[in-house]
């Protein structure tokens, strides 16, 4: 039974840049998924907090996907506390309680997932996208490995007939982008140039975000003003 099924990419975005975009595009179109949601972090659970404010990085991944195929979520902006993926998708499910929820993620990530708030329940409300990049290797052994052996998608199977319960590798092109990098950068002075959306950057300038002097001109797209 083919479902609608809807790609969630979260990431805390500070600042958006072209790694999130290409690899969101890729796997949007690897899967033929029907729609691909980009979903700003509001407050990380394993991480400091970002630099940029919640409705800053929002403000910046709607810039990012003007004029794309890519969609923002601001679920987790609208929950306070520690924006955990297994609430996120909990929302979500309810949102769309008969399609195909897939959760994308890097393999970074994936490897880290048992330190997860509940993570045994996120594939009971997702499919799980792995992006493979050449470097990282999915485990052989342990937890990990047999959790990926229960719920690997076999070669015969297709992503968009499960609502959840699917585990599914996709490659991406490794673009060495960091927002680290782009936000070390601009502290030091340097261009980030063609690393991050014209738009996104002329944000960042306006805001004062990262170490620019606050008050560079900036004309927001008019596509951008009732969002």
């Amino acid at each position: 039974m083919n479902r609608y099924t809807i790609g969630l990419l979260g990431g805390t975005f500070d600042p958006i840049h072209y790694g999130h975009l290409r690899a969101a595009i890729e796997i949007y179109e690897y899967l033929k998924l029907n729609e691909i949601r980009l979903i700003p972090c509001n407050q990380p659970p394993h991480r400091a907090n970002p630099i940029a404010n919640a409705e800053q990085r929002l403000r910046m991944t709607k810039l990012a996907t003007l004029g794309t195929e890519l969609k923002v979520d601001n679920c987790e902006m609208l929950r306070e506390g520690p924006s955990y993926t297994v609430d996120s998708l909990i929302s979500l499910r309810k949102e769309f309680p008969n399609d195909a929820l897939c959760l994308i993620i890097g393999v970074d990530a994936f490897l880290s997932l048992p330190s997860w708030h509940q993570w045994e329940k996120i594939i009971q409300l997702a499919n799980i996208v792995v992006m493979h990049r050449n470097q990282w290797k999915m485990p052989t052994e342990g937890i990990l490995a047999e959790f990926l052996s229960k719920h690997r998608l076999s070669l015969n199977e297709n992503i968009n007939h499960f609502m959840a319960g699917k585990i599914i590798q996709c490659p991406i092109t490794a673009l060495a982008i960091a927002a680290s990098q782009i936000r070390t950068l601009i502290q030091n002075g340097l261009s980030p140039d063609f690393l991050l959306p014209e738009k996104v950057l002329n944000y960042i300038k306006q805001q004062g975000l990262y170490g620019y002097p606050k008050g560079h001109f900036y004309a927001e797209p008019k596509e951008i003003t009732h969002l």
